[in-house]
Protein backbone atom coordinates (compact mmCIF):
# COMPACT_ATOMS: atom_id res chain seq x y z
CA UNK A 1 0.00 0.00 0.00
CA UNK A 2 2.99 2.55 0.56
CA UNK A 3 3.52 3.30 -3.39
CA UNK A 4 -0.29 4.51 -3.13
CA UNK A 5 -0.32 6.20 -0.14
CA UNK A 6 2.90 7.83 -1.63
CA UNK A 7 1.62 8.87 -4.94
CA UNK A 8 -1.59 9.85 -3.44
CA UNK A 9 -1.73 13.42 -3.74
CA UNK A 10 -0.09 12.99 -6.90
CA UNK A 11 -2.50 11.92 -9.33
CA UNK A 12 -3.13 13.85 -13.32
CA UNK A 13 -0.87 16.55 -14.28
CA UNK A 14 -3.08 18.52 -16.03
CA UNK A 15 -5.59 20.93 -14.88
CA UNK A 16 -6.01 23.62 -11.83
CA UNK A 17 -4.35 21.81 -8.90
CA UNK A 18 -6.56 23.05 -5.99
CA UNK A 19 -9.48 21.84 -8.04
CA UNK A 20 -8.28 18.32 -9.08
CA UNK A 21 -7.13 17.79 -5.34
CA UNK A 22 -10.16 18.85 -3.88
CA UNK A 23 -11.66 15.97 -6.27
CA UNK A 24 -9.64 14.01 -4.83
CA UNK A 25 -9.65 14.30 -1.67
CA UNK A 26 -13.71 14.65 -1.31
CA UNK A 27 -14.22 11.02 -3.71
CA UNK A 28 -11.09 8.66 -2.16
CA UNK A 29 -13.13 9.79 0.94
CA UNK A 30 -16.26 8.69 0.20
CA UNK A 31 -17.74 12.27 0.97
CA UNK A 32 -20.97 13.38 -0.86
CA UNK A 33 -21.15 13.69 -4.22
CA UNK A 34 -23.27 16.90 -4.21
CA UNK A 35 -20.87 18.04 -1.65
CA UNK A 36 -17.09 17.61 -4.02
CA UNK A 37 -16.18 21.01 -6.14
CA UNK A 38 -18.42 20.96 -8.81
CA UNK A 39 -18.88 25.04 -9.38
CA UNK A 40 -15.58 25.44 -9.88
CA UNK A 41 -15.25 22.60 -12.25
CA UNK A 42 -18.27 24.14 -14.39
CA UNK A 43 -16.62 27.75 -14.02
CA UNK A 44 -13.34 26.21 -15.74
CA UNK A 45 -15.32 24.58 -18.38
CA UNK A 46 -17.39 27.15 -19.42
CA UNK A 47 -14.02 29.31 -20.00
CA UNK A 48 -12.47 26.82 -21.94
CA UNK A 49 -13.26 23.24 -23.94
CA UNK A 50 -10.01 21.49 -23.00
CA UNK A 51 -11.03 18.15 -21.55
CA UNK A 52 -7.75 18.34 -19.57
CA UNK A 53 -9.27 19.61 -15.82
CA UNK A 54 -11.64 16.56 -16.35
CA UNK A 55 -9.50 13.93 -17.75
CA UNK A 56 -7.16 15.22 -14.73
CA UNK A 57 -9.91 14.78 -12.64
CA UNK A 58 -10.70 11.01 -13.82
CA UNK A 59 -6.96 10.00 -12.98
CA UNK A 60 -7.28 11.63 -9.50
CA UNK A 61 -10.22 9.47 -8.25
CA UNK A 62 -11.92 6.18 -10.48
CA UNK A 63 -8.33 5.65 -11.71
CA UNK A 64 -6.03 6.80 -9.32
CA UNK A 65 -4.29 3.37 -7.61
CA UNK A 66 -5.69 3.98 -4.29
CA UNK A 67 -9.36 3.67 -5.93
CA UNK A 68 -8.26 0.90 -8.33
CA UNK A 69 -6.43 -1.24 -5.07
CA UNK A 70 -9.74 -0.11 -2.63
CA UNK A 71 -12.26 1.31 -4.19
CA UNK A 72 -15.10 3.03 -3.09
CA UNK A 73 -18.88 1.52 -3.23
CA UNK A 74 -19.91 0.69 -6.97
CA UNK A 75 -22.96 2.88 -6.32
CA UNK A 76 -20.69 5.92 -5.16
CA UNK A 77 -18.60 5.67 -8.25
CA UNK A 78 -21.55 5.32 -10.75
CA UNK A 79 -23.21 8.02 -9.22
CA UNK A 80 -19.58 10.21 -9.33
CA UNK A 81 -19.32 9.25 -13.06
CA UNK A 82 -22.61 10.02 -14.33
CA UNK A 83 -22.59 13.46 -12.71
CA UNK A 84 -18.85 13.82 -14.51
CA UNK A 85 -20.42 12.87 -17.36
CA UNK A 86 -23.20 15.52 -17.48
CA UNK A 87 -21.11 18.09 -16.11
CA UNK A 88 -18.98 17.51 -19.54
CA UNK A 89 -22.26 17.02 -21.76
CA UNK A 90 -23.68 20.40 -20.63
CA UNK A 91 -20.65 21.90 -22.50
CA UNK A 92 -21.75 20.37 -25.72
CA UNK A 93 -17.60 19.56 -26.17
CA UNK A 94 -17.36 16.58 -28.14
CA UNK A 95 -17.18 12.74 -25.85
CA UNK A 96 -14.62 11.83 -24.09
CA UNK A 97 -13.66 7.89 -24.34
CA UNK A 98 -12.47 7.67 -21.04
CA UNK A 99 -15.22 8.75 -19.47
CA UNK A 100 -17.42 6.35 -21.06
CA UNK A 101 -15.07 3.62 -20.66
CA UNK A 102 -14.88 4.15 -16.63
CA UNK A 103 -18.65 4.13 -16.25
CA UNK A 104 -18.97 1.22 -18.06
CA UNK A 105 -16.14 -0.73 -15.65
CA UNK A 106 -17.90 0.39 -12.91
CA UNK A 107 -21.66 -0.63 -14.35
CA UNK A 108 -19.78 -4.35 -14.85
CA UNK A 109 -18.62 -3.99 -11.26
CA UNK A 110 -19.98 -6.52 -8.63
CA UNK A 111 -21.35 -4.55 -5.85
CA UNK A 112 -20.67 -5.56 -2.56
CA UNK A 113 -21.36 -4.82 0.97
CA UNK A 114 -18.09 -3.61 1.85
CA UNK A 115 -16.41 -0.49 0.54
CA UNK A 116 -12.95 1.06 0.90
CA UNK A 117 -12.56 5.17 2.17
CA UNK A 118 -9.03 6.74 1.83
CA UNK A 119 -8.29 9.72 3.68
CA UNK A 120 -5.40 12.06 2.31
CA UNK A 121 -3.16 13.63 5.02
CA UNK A 122 -1.43 17.20 5.19
CA UNK A 123 1.72 14.74 4.21
CA UNK A 124 0.42 13.33 1.48
CA UNK A 125 -0.04 9.81 3.27
CA UNK A 126 -3.12 8.58 3.07
CA UNK A 127 -4.91 6.41 5.38
CA UNK A 128 -7.81 3.81 4.34
CA UNK A 129 -9.98 1.92 5.54
CA UNK A 130 -12.57 -0.80 5.01
CA UNK A 131 -16.24 -0.46 5.88
CA UNK A 132 -19.49 -1.65 5.28
CA UNK A 133 -22.17 0.34 3.34
CA UNK A 134 -24.54 0.10 5.07
CA UNK A 135 -25.25 2.47 8.32
CA UNK A 136 -26.29 -0.52 10.60
CA UNK A 137 -24.63 -4.09 9.92
CA UNK A 138 -24.41 -7.45 11.73
CA UNK A 139 -26.51 -5.09 14.79
CA UNK A 140 -23.83 -2.04 15.32
CA UNK A 141 -22.94 1.09 14.02
CA UNK A 142 -19.39 0.34 14.55
CA UNK A 143 -18.03 -0.36 10.97
CA UNK A 144 -18.68 2.69 9.50
CA UNK A 145 -16.48 6.10 10.06
CA UNK A 146 -18.41 8.42 11.47
CA UNK A 147 -18.43 12.80 11.22
CA UNK A 148 -16.51 13.11 14.88
CA UNK A 149 -14.26 10.21 14.47
CA UNK A 150 -12.94 12.59 11.30
CA UNK A 151 -13.31 16.12 13.34
CA UNK A 152 -11.07 14.18 16.30
CA UNK A 153 -8.76 12.91 13.95
CA UNK A 154 -8.35 16.55 12.33
CA UNK A 155 -7.58 18.13 15.75
CA UNK A 156 -5.04 15.62 16.56
CA UNK A 157 -3.31 16.93 13.42
CA UNK A 158 -3.24 20.16 14.70
CA UNK A 159 -2.42 19.20 18.23
CA UNK A 160 0.01 16.17 17.86
CA UNK A 161 1.95 17.18 21.20
CA UNK A 162 -0.95 15.67 22.97
CA UNK A 163 -0.21 11.95 21.81
CA UNK A 164 3.50 11.53 20.94
CA UNK A 165 5.86 9.71 22.81
CA UNK A 166 2.54 8.83 25.19
CA UNK A 167 0.21 6.18 25.96
CA UNK A 168 -3.17 6.38 24.46
CA UNK A 169 -6.40 4.63 24.93
CA UNK A 170 -9.66 4.81 22.54
CA UNK A 171 -12.58 3.38 23.35
CA UNK A 172 -15.05 2.49 20.77
CA UNK A 173 -12.64 2.31 18.27
CA UNK A 174 -15.20 1.25 15.14
CA UNK A 175 -13.19 1.32 12.44
CA UNK A 176 -10.34 2.53 13.74
CA UNK A 177 -9.63 5.78 11.29
CA UNK A 178 -8.90 8.30 14.21
CA UNK A 179 -6.42 5.92 15.88
CA UNK A 180 -4.96 5.26 12.83
CA UNK A 181 -4.54 9.30 12.48
CA UNK A 182 -2.76 9.36 15.33
CA UNK A 183 -0.33 6.33 15.15
CA UNK A 184 0.90 7.54 11.66
CA UNK A 185 1.00 11.20 12.34
CA UNK A 186 1.52 12.02 16.49
CA UNK A 187 4.23 9.04 17.12
CA UNK A 188 2.80 8.12 20.33
CA UNK A 189 4.36 5.92 22.60
CA UNK A 190 1.51 3.05 22.62
CA UNK A 191 -1.61 3.44 21.03
CA UNK A 192 -4.55 0.69 22.17
CA UNK A 193 -7.42 0.63 20.05
CA UNK A 194 -10.83 -1.15 21.84
CA UNK A 195 -14.50 -2.10 21.17
CA UNK A 196 -16.53 -4.83 22.32
CA UNK A 197 -18.69 -5.85 19.14
CA UNK A 198 -17.15 -9.40 17.16
CA UNK A 199 -17.35 -8.01 14.03
CA UNK A 200 -16.24 -4.55 15.05
CA UNK A 201 -12.65 -6.32 16.14
CA UNK A 202 -11.95 -8.21 12.90
CA UNK A 203 -12.88 -5.08 10.93
CA UNK A 204 -10.88 -3.00 13.14
CA UNK A 205 -7.93 -5.08 13.29
CA UNK A 206 -7.90 -5.50 9.18
CA UNK A 207 -7.77 -1.55 8.50
CA UNK A 208 -4.82 -1.80 10.80
CA UNK A 209 -3.22 -4.31 9.06
CA UNK A 210 -4.04 -2.25 5.71
CA UNK A 211 -2.46 0.58 6.70
CA UNK A 212 1.16 -0.65 7.59
CA UNK A 213 0.56 -1.85 11.50
CA UNK A 214 0.43 -5.15 13.21
CA UNK A 215 -1.15 -5.17 16.18
CA UNK A 216 -0.93 -7.65 19.22
CA UNK A 217 -4.18 -8.45 20.64
CA UNK A 218 -5.07 -7.96 24.39
CA UNK A 219 -7.45 -10.14 25.67
CA UNK A 220 -6.99 -11.78 29.03
CA UNK A 221 -7.11 -8.85 31.14
CA UNK A 222 -10.44 -8.05 29.86
CA UNK A 223 -12.41 -11.35 29.67
CA UNK A 224 -13.09 -11.68 26.25
CA UNK A 225 -11.89 -14.22 23.90
CA UNK A 226 -8.96 -14.21 21.83
CA UNK A 227 -9.57 -11.88 18.77
CA UNK A 228 -6.72 -12.81 16.22
CA UNK A 229 -2.96 -12.74 18.19
CA UNK A 230 -1.04 -10.58 15.78
CA UNK A 231 2.51 -9.53 17.46
CA UNK A 232 5.24 -7.94 14.71
CA UNK A 233 7.18 -5.22 14.37
CA UNK A 234 5.15 -2.05 12.58
CA UNK A 235 5.80 -1.77 8.72
CA UNK A 236 6.92 1.97 9.73
CA UNK A 237 8.05 2.87 13.57
CA UNK A 238 5.84 5.42 14.14
CA UNK A 239 3.83 3.90 16.96
CA UNK A 240 6.26 1.52 19.33
CA UNK A 241 3.40 -0.76 20.37
CA UNK A 242 -0.56 -1.05 18.98
CA UNK A 243 -2.76 -3.14 20.36
CA UNK A 244 -6.56 -4.19 19.69
CA UNK A 245 -8.61 -4.82 22.93
CA UNK A 246 -12.05 -6.35 23.62
CA UNK A 247 -13.19 -3.76 26.04
CA UNK A 248 -16.76 -4.22 27.92
CA UNK A 249 -17.54 -1.00 29.77
CA UNK A 250 -19.86 -2.59 31.80
CA UNK A 251 -17.63 -5.77 32.78
CA UNK A 252 -14.39 -3.93 32.71
CA UNK A 253 -12.85 -3.12 36.66
CA UNK A 254 -11.10 -0.86 37.69
CA UNK A 255 -7.46 -2.83 37.82
CA UNK A 256 -7.87 -3.41 34.34
CA UNK A 257 -8.50 -0.13 33.39
CA UNK A 258 -5.15 0.66 35.05
CA UNK A 259 -3.13 -2.02 32.98
CA UNK A 260 -3.37 0.48 30.09
CA UNK A 261 -1.29 2.96 31.87
CA UNK A 262 -3.38 5.58 29.44
CA UNK A 263 -1.69 8.87 29.79
CA UNK A 264 -4.77 10.16 27.22
CA UNK A 265 -7.99 8.25 26.79
CA UNK A 266 -9.82 9.60 23.43
CA UNK A 267 -13.56 8.36 21.93
CA UNK A 268 -15.81 9.52 19.44
CA UNK A 269 -19.03 9.04 18.84
CA UNK A 270 -19.92 7.34 21.53
CA UNK A 271 -22.44 9.98 22.61
CA UNK A 272 -25.80 8.80 20.79
CA UNK A 273 -27.76 6.65 23.24
CA UNK A 274 -28.93 6.87 26.71
CA UNK A 275 -28.03 3.51 27.78
CA UNK A 276 -24.87 3.55 26.49
CA UNK A 277 -24.13 6.69 28.01
CA UNK A 278 -24.44 5.55 31.46
CA UNK A 279 -22.31 2.27 30.68
CA UNK A 280 -19.66 5.09 29.65
CA UNK A 281 -19.97 7.54 32.62
CA UNK A 282 -19.71 3.92 34.97
CA UNK A 283 -16.60 2.92 33.03
CA UNK A 284 -15.14 6.47 33.15
CA UNK A 285 -15.40 6.67 36.71
CA UNK A 286 -13.01 3.37 37.44
CA UNK A 287 -10.32 5.39 35.21
CA UNK A 288 -7.39 5.50 37.68
CA UNK A 289 -7.08 9.19 38.76
CA UNK A 290 -3.16 9.62 38.42
CA UNK A 291 -0.82 8.23 35.70
CA UNK A 292 2.78 6.37 36.36
CA UNK A 293 4.43 10.37 36.19
CA UNK A 294 1.64 11.46 39.13
CA UNK A 295 -0.99 13.53 36.32
CA UNK A 296 -4.63 12.55 35.77
CA UNK A 297 -4.84 10.94 32.63
CA UNK A 298 -6.21 13.70 29.97
CA UNK A 299 -9.64 12.74 28.50
CA UNK A 300 -11.21 13.60 25.46
CA UNK A 301 -14.67 12.74 23.88
CA UNK A 302 -15.65 14.30 20.39
CA UNK A 303 -19.67 13.97 20.04
CA UNK A 304 -22.16 15.02 17.19
CA UNK A 305 -24.87 16.62 18.48
CA UNK A 306 -27.53 15.20 16.84
CA UNK A 307 -29.91 15.19 19.85
CA UNK A 308 -29.35 18.24 22.37
CA UNK A 309 -31.57 15.86 25.19
CA UNK A 310 -29.25 13.30 24.54
CA UNK A 311 -25.75 15.40 24.62
CA UNK A 312 -27.36 16.96 27.89
CA UNK A 313 -27.71 13.49 29.79
CA UNK A 314 -24.28 12.80 29.13
CA UNK A 315 -23.21 16.21 30.68
CA UNK A 316 -25.77 15.79 34.08
CA UNK A 317 -24.64 12.53 34.00
CA UNK A 318 -20.94 13.41 34.46
CA UNK A 319 -21.94 16.42 36.67
CA UNK A 320 -23.77 13.14 38.98
CA UNK A 321 -20.38 11.24 39.69
CA UNK A 322 -18.38 14.45 39.93
CA UNK A 323 -16.39 14.44 36.62
CA UNK A 324 -16.56 18.20 35.34
CA UNK A 325 -15.63 18.95 31.94
CA UNK A 326 -13.89 21.80 29.56
CA UNK A 327 -15.03 22.57 25.79
CA UNK A 328 -11.82 22.40 23.44
CA UNK A 329 -11.44 24.83 20.29
CA UNK A 330 -12.01 22.34 17.48
CA UNK A 331 -9.75 21.74 14.46
CA UNK A 332 -9.34 25.45 12.20
CA UNK A 333 -8.14 23.42 9.49
CA UNK A 334 -10.22 20.51 7.14
CA UNK A 335 -8.50 17.95 5.94
CA UNK A 336 -11.77 15.44 5.71
CA UNK A 337 -15.09 15.60 4.53
CA UNK A 338 -17.74 15.58 6.85
CA UNK A 339 -21.39 17.38 7.50
CA UNK A 340 -20.26 20.91 8.87
CA UNK A 341 -23.49 21.38 9.45
CA UNK A 342 -23.89 19.03 12.20
CA UNK A 343 -22.39 20.33 15.80
CA UNK A 344 -19.70 18.71 16.83
CA UNK A 345 -17.67 19.06 20.42
CA UNK A 346 -14.60 17.95 21.73
CA UNK A 347 -14.73 18.16 25.97
CA UNK A 348 -11.98 17.47 27.87
CA UNK A 349 -13.11 15.36 30.93
CA UNK A 350 -11.47 16.89 34.28
CA UNK A 351 -11.52 13.35 37.24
Amino acid sequence: MAEEQATAAAGGEEGPAEVGLAFQRGFLAGGRVADLPWEDLEQTLSNSKDPSLLLAILQKTVLHPLCLKYPPSVKYRRHFLSELIRKHENTAAEPLDELYEALGDVLNAEASTRCYKSYILPSGDAVTVRENVAIISQGTTGLVTWGAGLYLAEWALEHPLVFTNRRILELGSGTGLTGIVICKTCCPRAYTFSDHHRCVLEELSENIRLNGFFAQSEHSSLGGEKCGDRKAELAEPRCSSVTVAELDWDLVTEEQLAGFQADVIVAADVVYDPDLTRSLVAMLRKLPTYTNNGNPPEIYIASTCRNPDTYSHFQRALEHVGIGWEDVPGPQKNFFPYDRNTKITILKLLL
